[in-house]
Order: C-alpha cells, then structure tokens, then sequence
C-alpha cells in the first residue's frame, strides 16, 4: 500500500513537470529567435561599419596622397619664389641733387671726381644689402646743374661750374644704371622728379601718409647728408647717414653780392599782435630804384618823376592764406616747447593724430583758442608741399611766405623755408639761399 501511495503521489505530480517542460521549451525558443533576430541586426551594422571603414580609409589614402602632391607642389612654389625674389633683386635711388651735395672733394675733381662718388655711392649701398654681389644698385640724381654749378662756386666748393658739369658726366659714365640729369631752370624742377628728401620739411606730410603702409615703409630709406630735419624723422622713415659721400653742410655765399651788399636791417619782433602777410607786404615799401643819368640836386620837386605804388601781391590761384590773429606771449610760450613737449599740429588743429601714442610730440594738452591760433601760424611756417596749386581748403600749412621777419622788403630769416617766388616781389635776402638758383 504504501507503493501504490507513492506512485498516486508521482503520477499527479508528472502532469506538472509536463507544463513545466513545455513552458520551458516555448522560452527558450522565445529567446532563440530574439537573439537570431538581433544577430542579424548586428552583422548587418557590422557590414555597414566594415563599408564606411573601407570608405574612410580609401578616403584617408586618397587625401594623404593629394596632401604629398600639395606639399610637393608647394615645395615647388617656394623654390620658385625664392627664384624670383633673387633674381635680379635691384635697389633704387633717387636723389634731389639741389639738396644732397657730394663732398666737395668729389666734385673737384670732375670727371675722376663722378667716378669714384658713384663707385662709393654703389659699395655703401650695397654693403646693405644682404646679397650685394648679384643687387643691382640704380641711381638716379635730378638737378639744376647751371644754378648749382653757380651756387657751389659762390660757395668756394669749385673754383670752375665746369667741374660740376665734368662731375655729373664722371657719374653718369661709371655705371650704366647710375644718371645724373640736368632738369634745368625753372620752379621745383627737381622737386617735381622727386618726393621725401631729408633736408626739406615741407614733404613730411607726403611721407607721412606713404609710410602708413608698412610694407611700403620697409622698401623706403632715406639718405641722410645734411642732417635729417625733425618734421621727416618724426616721420619714422628708415635714415642712413652717408656723410663720407654727402655734405653734411648747406651751400653758403662767400662771395660779395647784391645781397651782401645791402645794408642790415634789424628785423623786427617774431609776431607784433595780429600778423599775415597781406599785411606785411601792404607795409613793406619796394626797394629804391635809379634812374641813369642822375638828375641833378637843383632839379625842381614840381619835375621829379613819382613811381606809381606797386598792385596787391597775389602769390597764385590760392591767393593769400587768411590772417591768424596771435597774442606775442602766448607763441613765445608755444615755441618755447621743445622736443617731446612740443605740442602736434596735426593733432590740434585736424585730430586727432594718425600716429597715436607713437606720435613724438604732445597729444594731451587743452590749449586754449590763443594757443590754437599760436600753434596755426608756426604750422604755416612750413610750406605746403602743392604751394598755390593746394585745393585742400583747411590745409595747415603755407601757400606763400610765413616769414614775419620780412620788413622792407628784406627776408632776415637766415633759414626761410620758403622759395624765391614764393616771396612778395622784390624781396631781397639777407642770408644767401642755396636751395635756389
């Protein structure tokens, strides 16, 4: 009995197990085609996965070979750019020989005398450049040789205008590249072939706006003889001094003249009150005149012939620059400023100043209207480069003669920067002027 209990007890049990089986099976197969599903998925990611890397590494292979042809080409290029920035490299000079003198031990000499100048004259430079032996050095000098072969013979520099003629063909024969040309007679001749020279402050504005550009102001280096006047440094330009070759000197007068000869007026006080040269020439009497013969001291005052008062000067199309009213105390205190205390005209009179903090003169300063005005007529003390020809209707700078030391038809400024023509009519001189002839 007791088997037959036990075999009750596992026959109802087994139906159980059954189930169990069953349940069992159908979860497993479950699982099976879940996991055969997503293997599927998966290899077909991987063969995806497989073509985007054969993809990319086909890309990478293509881009690293265009990389070799661009490095390679590249190479290319810098040789040939190294070629041509070393072919046929040159250096250009360009010199207003009314201004630069050559040492008078040159000039001596004539013909021999060019020679050795332009030989000098090519070593200097070349010795700054950094392949001299294959630079090639170009020279080019513009001068009224006439008027200067007269002046340096004034001077006592030649004993003969002939040398100087001899001098320049001396020059011109040394090297194929060098020129010196006689431009001639005439008003800034010179001037017009050539801008920037450092002995003449009215083309400090013209360099001024040229060196903004650095690139341009690396190519540029001015030669310096006469020592460089400030408004041109303050420029910034490159300067080379080069005083074994130049004159470090301006041309004087020794010899007696009509100028010498004139009796020395006492030239009067910088600024009297109000000043302009409208009014300067309406003062300034013309000078005497003789009439040959000399009619006698009997003569009666009824005969005597009275010369008619000479027109208005009108110095050119501009005419003449409007008068600046300035109180004497004040420009004196302006003009006593030196150096960097000096005060900027550009910044005070057209601001601000492109220069900024690299300006040399003083930008923080309130002056006052007096001191504007002061500031306005020692600005016009430096002629505008365009002279009468300027159509800049606030220009800073002097279309005629600023000189207020003119009296009697007498400039006594012994450095008036100012031409010739650019005097009232008549003028006389009382210091001999190199820079015309």
């Amino acid at each position: 009995m007791d088997f037959v209990t036990r075999y009750q007890e596992y026959d109802l049990n087994r139906g159980h197990t059954h189930e169990l089986i069953k349940d069992l099976m159908l979860y497993a197969e479950h699982i099976e085609s879940s996991l055969r599903h997503e293997n599927a998925l998966l290899r077909q990611e991987l063969s995806d996965v497989r073509l985007d890397l054969d993809d990319a590494a086909k890309s990478r292979r293509d881009l690293q070979q265009r990389l070799r042809d661009a490095e390679a080409q590249m190479g290319y290029i810098a040789l040939d750019n190294d070629n041509l920035k070393n072919r046929n490299p040159y250096v250009m000079i360009l010199i207003d020989g009314d201004g630069l003198l050559f040492k008078e031990e040159y000039v001596r000499q004539g013909l021999e005398g060019g020679k050795k100048a332009a030989n000098a004259l090519r070593q200097a430079i070349a010795q700054q450049c950094r392949e001299a032996d294959e630079t090639e050095v170009i020279a080019k000098i513009v001068a009224n040789l006439s008027g200067l072969g007269k002046a340096m013979k004034r001077d006592g520099s030649v004993g003969n205008e002939n040398d100087l003629k001899e001098f320049m063909q001396g020059f011109t024969q040394a090297k194929s590249s060098f020129d010196f040309i006689d431009v001639g007679h005439g008003k800034e001749r010179a001037d017009s072939k050539i801008k920037g020279v450092s002995h003449d402050a009215g083309y400090a504005p013209f360099l001024d706006d040229l060196l903004s550009d650095d690139n341009i102001r690396r190519r540029i280096t001015i030669l310096e003889g006469y020592p460089t006047v400030r408004e041109i440094a303050s420029t910034g330009a490159n300067i080379l001094p080069m005083k074994e070759i130049f004159r470090g000197d301006k041309l004087v007068q020794r010899s007696i003249n009509s100028a010498s000869s004139t009796p020395s007026i006492t030239s009067a006080p910088s600024v009297a009150g109000s000043i302009s040269y409208a009014t300067v020439t309406q003062k300034a009497s013309p000078p005497p005149q003789i009439i040959l013969p000399l009619a006698l001291k009997s003569t009666n005052a009824a005969t005597r012939t009275l010369k008619p008062l000479p027109p208005p000067w009108n110095p050119g199309p501009r005419g003449l620059d409007p008068p600046i009213p300035v109180n004497p105390a004040v420009l004196e205190s302006i003009k006593k400023r030196k150096d960097n205390n000096k005060l900027c005209n550009n910044h005070f009179l057209r601001g601000p100043c492109s220069k900024g903090d690299e300006c040399c003169f003083e930008h923080d300063y309130k002056p006052s209207k007096e001191e504007i005005n002061a500031i306005a007529l020692l600005a016009r003390i430096n002629p505008c480069t365009n002279g009468q020809d300027c159509d800049v209707e606030n220009c800073i700078y002097g279309h005629h003669t600023q000189c207020p030391s003119v009296v009697n038809a007498i400039c006594t400024h012994p450095y008036c920067k100012f031409r010739t023509d650019e005097h009232p009519p008549g003028t006389k001189f009382k210091y001999p002027r190199a820079s015309d002839y």
